[in-house]
C-alpha cells in the first residue's frame, strides 16, 4: 500500500513545479486543472486492483478525477486499498477473472453504480508455476491461460459491451509484460498467456474501432510486485536488484508507479489516436541484444 506521507510528498513537488511553471509563465494557471485532472467525469473498472501495479493505477486514476471500481480476489486487501483511498471515490469487488459471469456482474455493478464505464484496465493475473518445459504442469498451465487469457478476454468483452451500449468512446488497456516480445523472461505458460494479450488486444482493436473504442498493451520489465515476490520467494529489493542488474536502461528502478503513469496516459484523452499498441515500460530491453554486451565492457 502506498505511503501516505510519500504521496503528500510527491504532491507536494507536484504543487511546487506547478508554481514554478505559472510564476516563470510557462504554464497558464487555465492549465493547471487539467494537468490534474486528467481523467476527470470517467469511472474506471481495474481488475487485480488489491495491489501491486493495479493499485497503484487505482491511485493515480482516483488523483486525476476518475470515479473507480477495483475487482480482486483479495477481498481483505481489496477493501483496504479501498477504504485508503475513499469510499467516496472507489469501490471494491470480488471478481475472479476466470469466472464469465463474475466478470459480467462486476461490469454490470460498475454501470449501475456509476453511470457507465469509460476505462477498463484488466490488469488481473498470474505468473504459473516456473518449471521449465521438461517438467511443466500442464494443470498449472490451463490456470495461467484461465487466468491471464481467458479472463482478458471476459473483462473486454462485457466492458466493450457496456461501452457500445452507452456509446462511449471507451478506452481498454490491458497489462503485458516483456514476455510478450521475447522467450526466456518468465515461465512458459506465463510467457505464452502474454503473447496471446497482445493478439486479443490486436483482434479487439481492429473490432472496437468502429464504436470509437481505443484497445491497448501496456508491458512492463520486471517490477517487484507482491505477486512476483511471492512467485520467486523474494523480498522487493531483491527482486529489484535482479532487474536491475540485467536492465538496459541504468540510473532508475522500474517501480509499479511508473507502470501505472504509462497507464494513465493511455486512459486520457492524451492517447486519443493510439489503438492496438503493445507500448513496452522497459527501459528499451526488449529492443537491445544482450549478447554482444562483452564487447562494451
Amino acid at each position: 500500500m502506498s505511503n501516505p506521507r510519500y504521496v503528500h510528498l510527491c504532491l507536494l513537488d507536484l504543487l511546487s513545479l506547478i508554481n514554478i511553471a505559472v510564476a516563470s509563465q510557462e504554464l497558464k494557471p487555465a492549465n493547471v486543472c487539467m494537468l490534474l485532472s486528467r481523467l476527470e467525469g470517467k469511472v474506471a473498472l481495474i481488475t487485480g486492483g488489491a495491489s501491486g501495479i493495479g493499485e497503484e493505477t487505482a491511485r493515480f486514476f482516483v488523483q486525476h478525477g476518475a470515479l473507480v471500481v477495483i475487482v480482486d480476489v483479495q477481498d481483505d486487501l481489496g477493501n483496504q486499498v479501498a477504504a485508503s483511498i475513499g469510499l467516496d471515490k472507489v469501490s471494491y469487488r470480488h471478481c475472479d477473472v476466470r469466472e464469465e459471469k463474475q466478470v459480467e456482474e462486476a461490469v454490470s455493478f460498475t454501470v449501475e453504480k456509476y453511470g457507465k464505464l469509460d476505462i477498463l484496465f484488466s490488469n488481473a493475473g498470474t505468473l504459473g508455476s516456473l518449471t521449465g518445459i521438461l517438467e511443466i504442469d500442464l494443470d498449472d498451465f490451463d490456470n495461467t491461460i484461465a487466468t491471464n487469457v481467458r479472463g482478458v478476454a471476459a473483462t473486454i468483452k462485457h466492458a466493450a459491451r457496456a461501452m457500445v451500449a452507452k456509446n462511449t468512446r471507451g478506452s481498454i488497456i490491458c497489462t503485458g509484460s516483456v514476455a510478450s516480445f521475447v522467450g526466456g523472461t518468465g515461465p512458459n505458460g506465463y510467457t505464452t498467456s502474454k503473447h496471446a494479450i497482445v493478439g486479443l488486444v490486436r483482434g479487439a482493436c481492429s473490432e472496437l474501432g468502429a464504436h470509437g473504442i481505443r484497445v491497448n498493451c501496456v508491458s512492463p520489465y520486471g517490477v517487484a510486485t507482491p505477486l512476483a515476490c511471492r512467485a520467486y520467494n523474494f523480498e522487493p529489493s531483491q527482486l529489484e536488484a535482479n532487474s536491475y542488474s540485467a536492465s538496459n536502461l541504468k540510473g532508475i528502478v522500474l517501480k509499479a508507479r511508473h507502470v501505472a503513469e504509462t497507464v494513465l496516459f493511455l486512459a486520457s484523452d492524451e492517447s486519443a489516436y493510439i489503438s492496438g499498441q503493445n507500448l513496452a515500460v522497459d527501459g528499451g530491453f526488449t529492443v537491445v541484444t544482450h549478447s554482444l554486451s562483452t564487447f562494451t565492457d
